[in-house]
């Protein structure tokens, strides 16, 4: 088994950036819709509905 890919420090502090800044632009009627849209479009590019469930759990730790 493989280890999970990850991503550096520096390119997921720009994945955070640009994501504030989208959720700013989508506006609070619309950061819902735009949060399951952007999960959902993660979820197939990841293509492991397994792993994905995981991360839910894990970010519902500590809410």
């Amino acid at each position: 088994m493989t280890a999970p890919a990850s991503i550096s420090i520096p390119d997921l502090e720009t994945v955070y950036d640009h994501l504030a800044t989208a959720i700013d632009r989508a506006g609070p009627q619309k950061t819902e819709l735009f949060l399951v849209k952007l999960a959902l479009l993660n979820a197939n590019a990841l293509g492991d509905a397994g792993l994905f469930l995981q991360n839910i759990h894990a970010a519902l730790q500590d809410l």
